[in-house]
C-alpha cells in the first residue's frame, strides 16, 4: 500500500482530506499545505488578467463579408458572455461544474467523491477540478502545467480560489469560454461554433452548444470531424444533464437528441482560395509582424468568392479536359496518376502534372476578385498568379493599339511592316527586333497589325506613341 501511495502521491493527498476533512486539523495541514505550495512566488499572479487579452487570430473577409480564412497563433475570436447564446452558457457548466454559481473554486462535494472514486480504483480515475480550476490551467500553461501532481493542484487551487475573490462568476465563465480549446487549433466558443458549424456562437442551438461542451472534455476523443459517432454519444450525455439540472425540459432534451450532426460543409476556412490568402498574408507579415497572429486584426479584402470558386472550378474542369485528350493527345501524366502516386509533393514552381493560373481583376479599379495561383495548393505552395516569372508577349500588344486609338490614331492608320535597326544609349550593337516568321510585309493598316500580331508594327506603334 505504501509503494502505491508512492506512485500515486495524489492518492495520498485524497485520502487526507477524506479522513482529515472534517476536522480543524484537516483544514489546517490543507492551508499549510497551500502556503507552502505558492512560496516563493511559485503561483502565477492574477493581476496580469486586469489588461488580459488572450492571443486571437487575424480575420480575413470577403468583399461581402463572409469569412475566408483566419491565421494565428492560437485561432481564436473573443464574444462576450452577455452575446452568447444561453444554451452554451448551460452546457459547459452542466458537463464541467454544476455547481459553479455556488462554490467559491472549490467544490468540496467534488472533491471527495473524486478522492472516494480514486482511492476505490487505487489510480486516478476522477478529477474535481472547477470552471475556475480549469481557467487557470488554461491561463497558466507554464506556470500551472499538466502534469498531474499534487503541488500543480494545490497550486491550481490557490488561483482559482484567488479568481473567485477578485471577479464574479460571470467573467470566470467569460473568460474560460473564450479560453479554452475545442480541437484542430480553434480556441473559444466563438471560433468552434464558427468552424464546426458556420455561425457564431450567438446562434447555436442546444444540441450544437452540447456537442461544444462534448468537446472540451477531451478534444481529440470527441473531435466530431473524426468521431461522429463518440461525439454524438458524448453530446446527447451533455444533453441529459441539461435536462436533469433544469436548463431544458424533458421534451427539448428528446428532440435535441436526434438532431442530426449538422457541421458545416467539408471546404473550411483554409480551403477557400489558399494562394489568395497567402498572398494576403505575406503582405500583411511583412507590415505587422508578429502582431498579425495575435491580436485579432480584421482584414477586408476585394475578393468576390462566388466569382473565386468559379475560377477555380473552371480552371479546374479546364485543366481535366486536356489531359483527358479533349483538344489533342496529352502524353504526361494527369493529375490523378499523380494522386494514385502517392503525391510526393513538388513544393517549388515545378510539378510532373499540369499547372495553370487564373487572376480575375477589376478593370477600373485594379481589385483583386479572383485568384488561382495552381492546381493543389497543399503539394506546390508556389503562386503561379504571382510568382511566376512569365515573358507577356503578344498578350501585350492590345495595350499599345488601345494607346494608340486613345491617342485619336484610327484603326485604318497605316504602319510599315519593315525591318528597323536602332542603337539605344549604351549599346555597342543595334536592336533589330524580328516578326516569328522573320518576314515582312509592308505597309498595313493598325487592325491588320493586330490581327496578324505583327512585332514590327507594334514596336513601330509603341516607339511613335513613346514608351
Amino acid at each position: 500500500m505504501k509503494s502505491l501511495f508512492r506512485r500515486n502521491p495524489r492518492l495520498l493527498f485524497a485520502g487526507g482530506l477524506v479522513i482529515l476533512g472534517g476536522s480543524g486539523m484537516g483544514l489546517g495541514v490543507a492551508v499549510g499545505s497551500w502556503t507552502r505550495a505558492c512560496a516563493g512566488g511559485a503561483c502565477p499572479s492574477i493581476s496580469v488578467l486586469e489588461g488580459y487579452k488572450p492571443l486571437q487570430a487575424a480575420k480575413v473577409y470577403a468583399a461581402d463579408g463572409r469569412l475566408i480564412s483566419d491565421f494565428g497563433v492560437e485561432r481564436r475570436t473573443v464574444l462576450r458572455l452577455e452575446d452568447m447564446a444561453p444554451a452554451l452558457r448551460a452546457a459547459f457548466v452542466a458537463v464541467e461544474d454544476q455547481r459553479f454559481y455556488d462554490h467559491h473554486g472549490i467544490d468540496f462535494r467534488r472533491v471527495f467523491g473524486a478522492a472516494m472514486a480514486d482511492i476505490r480504483a487505487l489510480g486516478w480515475v476522477q478529477g474535481f477540478s472547477t470552471i475556475t480550476m480549469q481557467l487557470a490551467r488554461n491561463v497558466w500553461r507554464e506556470e500551472l502545467p499538466s502534469a498531474k501532481s499534487v503541488k500543480r493542484k494545490l497550486r491550481e487551487i490557490q488561483v482559482a480560489l484567488e479568481l473567485e475573490r477578485t471577479y464574479s462568476k460571470d467573467r470566470i465563465l467569460e473568460l474560460y469560454l473564450n479560453q479554452i480549446y475545442l480541437g484542430n487549433g480553434w480556441y473559444g466558443v466563438e471560433t468552434a461554433a464558427q468552424r464546426y458549424f458556420g455561425r457564431s456562437a450567438r446562434e447555436v442551438n442546444p444540441a450544437e452548444a452540447a456537442l461544444l461542451a462534448a468537446i472540451a472534455n477531451v478534444p481529440g476523443r470527441y473531435n466530431p470531424l473524426r468521431n461522429p459517432d463518440r461525439a454524438i454519444k458524448r453530446r446527447n450525455l451533455v444533453l441529459g444533464l441539461m435536462r436533469d439540472q433544469g436548463y431544458i425540459t424533458r421534451q427539448e432534451a428528446a428532440r435535441w437528441q436526434n438532431y442530426p450532426l449538422a457541421l458545416r460543409e467539408s471546404r473550411g476556412f483554409t480551403e477557400a482560395a489558399p494562394y489568395f490568402v497567402e498572398w494576403v498574408r505575406q503582405q500583411l507579415d511583412v507590415r505587422f509582424g508578429r502582431a498579425l497572429y495575435e491580436r485579432g486584426y480584421k482584414v477586408y479584402t476585394t475578393l468576390d468568392l462566388d466569382m473565386q470558386v468559379a475560377a477555380e472550378r473552371a480552371l479546374e474542369d479546364h485543366l481535366r479536359a486536356i489531359e483527358a485528350g479533349t483538344y489533342g493527345p496529352y502524353n504526361h501524366i494527369s493529375y490523378e496518376e499523380y494522386l494514385e502516386q502517392g503525391s510526393p509533393g513538388s513544393g517549388g514552381g515545378q510539378s510532373p502534372y499540369l499547372q495553370g493560373a487564373v487572376i480575375t481583376l477589376d478593370a477600373r479599379t485594379g481589385h483583386v476578385l479572383a485568384m488561382v495561383g495552381g492546381r493543389d495548393f497543399q503539394d506546390s505552395k508556389f503562386n503561379r498568379a504571382t510568382q511566376g516569372r512569365r515573358q507577356p508577349g503578344s498578350s501585350f500588344k492590345p495595350f499599345v493599339y488601345a494607346a494608340a486609338i486613345r491617342a485619336g490614331l484610327p484603326a485604318s492608320f497605316i504602319i510599315d511592316d519593315g525591318p528597323i535597326s536602332m542603337v539605344q544609349e549604351g549599346d555597342t550593337l543595334p536592336w533589330e527586333p524580328q516578326n516569328f516568321e522573320n518576314d515582312f510585309r509592308g505597309p498595313m493598316t493598325l487592325r491588320q497589325g493586330l490581327m496578324r500580331s505583327r512585332n514590327l508594327v507594334a514596336v513601330k506603334l509603341g516607339l511613335r506613341l513613346g514608351v
